[in-house]
C-alpha cells in the first residue's frame, strides 16, 4: 500500500520526471500534470494527500491554482516549488495554508525530506488530540508570552520563538493555543511553523543536530553524512534517541555554503564534515 498519493504539477517535464524517480521508489504513489487545469481534474476524481506545485506556470498563476485547490479539497496538503519567495508571495501562500516550499533547483534528498515532513505535518494536524494536563501545562507557559506581544504588530514569530524556547517544540496543540491568544487563524500559525526550519513540531534532544541538504552540501556528500548520523544514533530524521541526548534534523540551508557539507549542533557550526568527523562530533557531545 502506498505511503501517500502525491500530485506533482509543473510545466517542466524534467521536474515531473525527477519527482517521480525520487518519490515512487520510496513507496509514494506519484501522479503528474504539466498544466493546472489538468491537475484540477485529477483532484476532482482522485484521492490525493499532497500536491507539490510550481508557483510559476504559463496557464494559471500558482497562487490562483492553490485557491482552486482549496475550493475543491480544503484540507489537502500543498508544497510549492519556487525560488526564494518574495514577502508578498510568502504572505499569500501562507494564507492558503501551504505546508512547505521547495527552492529550485532541489536535490532528490531535499525533495524526499520536504515531502515526508509535509505528510507528517498534515497527519499531525488531523490526528493530534490534546489532553487536559497538556492544555494546563501549555497555559502556564504561554499566557505570559502571548500577553507580552498580543497588541504588537508582527507578533507571531516572536511568540513562536519564545514558546519553542519555553516548551521545547511547537506541536499542533501549542499552535492552536497561540492562534486563539493572538486571534489569528490556526492555518496561519501552522504555515509559519512549517515554513521556517528553525521551528520544530517534534520534541528535541538535549543536543539537536541539523544536517544541511541544500545543493552545495548535497553535491559534496551531505546525504552520506546524514546516513552516518542515522546509523550511529539509530534514529531517523525528526526522531530523538532513547536517552534523549540527541535529535536529528535535515534542513535546506544553514547559510554557510562555503563550508559544505555543513552540520550544526545546537548553535555550533561544523564545516567540511566527513563520515569520520561524524563520530568525533558525537563523542564531543556525549561528554556533555
Amino acid at each position: 500500500m502506498a505511503k501517500a498519493n502525491i500530485l506533482v504539477v509543473d510545466d517542466e517535464q524534467i521536474v515531473l520526471k525527477s519527482c517521480e524517480r525520487t518519490l515512487a521508489p520510496e513507496g509514494f504513489n506519484v501522479l503528474t500534470a504539466d498544466r493546472a487545469k489538468e491537475a484540477l481534474e485529477i483532484l476532482k476524481k482522485d484521492s490525493i494527500d499532497l500536491v507539490i506545485t510550481d508557483l510559476k506556470m504559463p496557464e494559471m498563476d500558482g497562487v490562483e491554482f492553490i485557491r482552486h485547490i482549496r475550493n475543491i479539497k480544503p484540507d489537502i496538503g500543498v508544497v510549492v516549488i519556487t525560488g526564494y519567495p518574495s514577502q508578498e508571495s510568502l504572505k499569500e501562500t501562507l494564507s492558503l495554508k501551504i505546508l512547505d516550499y521547495l527552492p529550485k533547483p532541489f536535490s532528490p534528498a531535499l525533495l524526499l525530506d520536504v515531502t515526508i515532513r509535509a505528510i507528517d505535518a498534515r497527519k499531525a494536524v488531523v490526528k493530534e488530540v490534546p489532553q487536559e494536563e497538556t492544555i494546563e501545562f501549555i497555559t502556564q507557559k504561554l499566557e505570559g508570552i502571548i500577553k507580552k506581544y498580543k497588541n504588537k504588530p508582527g507578533s507571531l514569530i516572536p511568540v513562536l520563538q519564545e514558546a519553542q524556547e519555553a516548551i521545547g517544540y511547537l506541536p499542533p496543540v501549542v499552535q492552536r493555543y497561540i492562534a486563539k491568544g493572538l486571534n489569528i487563524p490556526v492555518s496561519e500559525v501552522h504555515g509559519v511553523v512549517s515554513f521556517y526550519s528553525f521551528f520544530s513540531m517534534k520534541p528535541k534532544g538535549k543536543h539537536n543536530i541539523r544536517v544541511c541538504l541544500g545543493t552545495a552540501c548535497y553535491v559534496k556528500g551531505a546525504e552520506e553524512i546524514l546516513k552516518k548520523f542515522k546509523e550511529k544514533l539509530k534514529i531517523d530524521v525528526g526522531e530523538v534517541t532513547e536517552d534523549r541526548i540527541f535529535s536529528l534534523e535535515s534542513v535546506r540551508c544553514l547559510g554557510a555554503c562555503g563550508l559544505a557539507p555543513v552540520v550544526v549542533v545546537d548553535k555550533e557550526t561544523f564545516g567540511v564534515v566527513s563520515q569520520t568527523k561524524v563520530e568525533e562530533i558525537l563523542t564531543l557531545y556525549n561528554k556533555n
